[in-house]
């Protein structure tokens, strides 16, 4: 009998938004929140999935024949069962072993965050089957998803990391966040979920020259990493925000949504949606008077 649960830590770029797919150095958190994947064999032929969400309520289903090829037999949501289908068929790939040993599995993932939140279902999900099929959760995300990869290193991060990737080398590196300032800092979630995948095909098709933007966003990375107050915090913001609009050609979001905020406001990961990061924890009520009620502070969030 075999009864297996491994876990994947969510995830939230800090630094380095966008250019981190052109080998910028990155400052990324993996959070508190993540996903589990359990799998045990059972005597019916086939693997059976189940995903639940954080309140535990089934919100995917389906049914895939293992033999004599992986294939779907049923399911809830057919768009969503061929993009596990290909994860799960990279895996074999990676080991012909893979799903050989029995002949009938079940399957239950569980979030402990809403998926609207943009934390990580994906990058969760492939890390934890990465982990089961025994393969490298880097060369699955390569061969199915794509991306930078360091949501990967997140998942799998006890501590805030510096993520870059270049040439298909991925490099992390722990860091101690030493801000004595964290008590002011919170994340603040924008009733919307961001499409990554639009928002990085928007960037991927800027025809400009990157090398300035990177040099610059790589220093600023340290300068968060080393800063001691929350003024100069806020100033590598402003720096921050200012140099991706000026590369993306879009407006900030304090800009656009927040002009009257008296704090600082940083966008991360995709721009426009899932959660901002701002300042001054004595203003808290101008999001939540705003509709903006899902409000987490930053030591609350962070691993």
């Amino acid at each position: 009998m075999v009864n297996k649960t491994f876990y994947s830590n969510g995830k939230l770029l800090i630094t380095a938004e966008y250019l981190v797919l052109d080998g910028a150095e990155a400052l990324a958190i993996p959070t508190v929140y993540g996903q589990d994947l359990n799998v045990k064999n059972t005597d019916k032929e086939g693997l059976f999935w189940t995903s639940k969400n954080d309140k535990g309520a089934v919100w995917f289903e389906a049914i895939f024949q293992i033999i004599p090829k992986l294939s779907i037999k049923s399911s809830s949501d057919h768009k969503i069962a061929e993009t596990l289908l290909d994860i799960l068929q990279t895996a074999k790939k990676l080991n012909a072993g893979f799903l050989t040993d029995f002949s009938g599995f079940e399957v239950i993932t569980h979030l402990n965050f809403p998926r609207e939140w943009g934390l990580g279902t994906s990058s969760t999900l492939i890390n934890n089957i990465a982990q089961w099929a025994a393969v490298d959760a880097f060369d699955l995300l390569e061969n199915s998803f794509r991306g930078s990869g360091y949501d990967i290193a997140c998942a799998q991060a006890d501590t805030p990391i510096v993520y870059s990737k270049s040439k298909h080398v991925s490099k992390s590196q722990q860091v101690n966040l030493k801000w004595p300032f964290s008590e002011s800092l919170f994340f603040v979630y924008l009733n919307k979920k961001q499409d990554s995948k639009k928002a990085i095909a928007h960037y991927n098709a800027l025809s400009q020259n990157k090398e300035l933007h990177i040099k610059k966003v790589n220093e600023l990375t340290k300068q968060f990493i080393n800063c001691n107050t929350l003024s100069q915090f806020e100033a590598f913001i402003e720096a921050h925000e200012d140099l991706l609009s000026d590369l993306l050609k879009i407006p900030k979001i304090k800009d656009s949504l927040f002009a009257d905020y008296s704090g600082s406001i940083k966008s991360l990961g995709a721009w426009g949606g899932d959660f901002v990061l701002v300042t001054r924890k004595d203003v808290l009520a101008y999001f939540t008077e705003r509709g903006y009620k899902t409000i987490i502070p930053f030591n609350k969030m962070v691993k």
